[in-house]
């Protein structure tokens, strides 16, 4: 076997185990692990813990008021259960919806310093036990406050993970049917991962962490969630996953849309390995280095690079690579055209999901390049312009 057919096979082992071979793996995992583990005990709360629900929004009006009657309409405790609505920089609506609620602790300044910032200046007026971080434009199930809470029993849970959900309601785009289809995944392997041990991180839109854990987090951070449940995980403690708890968030208007939201996703996750490098020591952290590298890393960085580096690499191998390489280079060029034409239907209002996912799959590729090149050129600020989003949530709907 030549050098270059051994990098063909690298890297399309490196796509195939990262996009089917990891979570494959953590299923099969799961399972021999349950199996030796047997039925758990399921012990019943003494009682309820008291809990912050912090929302941080910036130009939020469009949501905020649905958001606020969301939250007030939430099953738990009225005494325990305190609602924090920070609108710092806002200078639409968004102040004055929150403003006029009894209920609601509202902060603001005129000051935007990015949702860090906002976060770490509105913890110093929490005081309960649990916190609860969500999104403006993300509505909650009735339940979900006690659904995370209780995972909480366990001293050995620090961060609780609810689950994301896409609302498309008609809209059938190449945005709304890739979004949706990835976060199904992306479920499908937080509740497996958290059945082994502990899931590698947390939705932004919906989680929960023990107060006491938090640790004030670097205003420029891009991507919150992600950095405040792995410090979490750092420690030694568990991040969990609570499927009865969701969130309905609704899809990107357009693709376009959905590109920039990821790139500076992708700017993101450079800028925290770049802060927590521990993240790869196998020898420290152990199956979370294991989790971290093939559920996040490999997405992020690596499989990208495969991607762009498959086809030239396949070309190079067609003169005297027979059938096979012909036959592999044939399926790369109906994936791309399938994304071509996925793109070119969206552009004109055209519904068809074939289409749909394969352009999803390279734009998530894609912006992962943009964005770590963006972030390592220094063009990536943490008060980055919000994606806009399509339809209103309906909590009757999902992903």
């Amino acid at each position: 076997m030549t050098i270059l057919e051994i990098c063909f096979w690298i890297f399309a082992g490196i796509i195939l185990y990262t996009y089917l071979g990891y979570g494959a793996l953590i299923i099969v995992l799961g399972k021999v692990k349950g199996f030796f583990r047997g039925k758990q005990k399921i012990t019943s709360r003494a009682g309820e813990p008291s809990v912050t629900l912090l929302v941080a929004a910036f130009n939020e009006e469009a949501w905020l008021e649905k958001k606020i009657e969301n939250s007030l309409s939430l099953d738990y405790p009225v005494d325990k259960l305190k609602i924090i609505v920070i609108t710092d920089g806002s200078n639409d609506g968004s102040a004055g919806i929150a403003g006029t609620n009894p209920r609601i602790v509202h902060l603001h300044e005129a000051q935007r310093r990015g949702k860090m910032a906002a976060i770490n200046r509105a913890m110093k007026f929490v005081d309960s036990e649990i916190i609860i971080f969500s999104d403006a434009n993300a509505m909650l199930n009735r339940e979900a406050v006690r659904e995370l809470v209780s995972f909480f029993d366990d001293p050995a849970v620090g961060c609780v993970s609810g689950e994301k959900r896409v609302y498309m309601g008609n809209k059938n785009g190449a945005a709304s049917a890739g979004e949706g289809t990835y976060w199904r995944f992306e479920s499908l392997i937080k509740k497996w991962e958290a059945r082994l041990g502990s899931c590698v991180s947390a939705a932004g839109e919906l989680f929960a962490i023990r107060r006491r854990l938090f640790m004030e987090v670097p205003e420029d951070t891009l991507i919150e969630d992600f950095v405040i449940s792995l410090r979490i995980a750092l420690k030694g403690y568990r991040i969990q996953y609570a499927p009865g708890a969701y969130a309905i968030e609704t899809s990107s208007s357009d693709i376009g849309e959905e590109f920039k939201r990821k790139v500076r996703i992708a700017g993101g996750h450079l800028q925290s390995i770049l802060r927590m490098p521990g993240l790869l020591n196998p020898f420290r952290h152990g199956m979370l280095t294991f989790q971290y590298v093939s559920h996040k890393f490999l997405r992020s960085f690596a499989a990208p690079l495969c991607f762009m580096a498959l086809i030239p690499v396949n070309l190079f191998l067609l003169p005297e690579g027979g059938t096979l390489y012909a036959g592999l280079f044939l399926l790369q060029v109906v994936f791309y055209l399938a994304a071509a034409a996925g793109y070119f239907l969206e552009k004109r209002r055209l519904a068809s999901r074939l289409f749909f996912v394969p352009l999803y799959i390279t734009v998530m590729n894609v912006s992962a390049l943009a964005g770590s090149l963006r972030y390592l050129s220094g063009g990536q600020t943490v008060l980055w312009e919000k994606s806009a989003r399509s339809v209103e949530p309906d909590l009757e709907g999902g992903g």
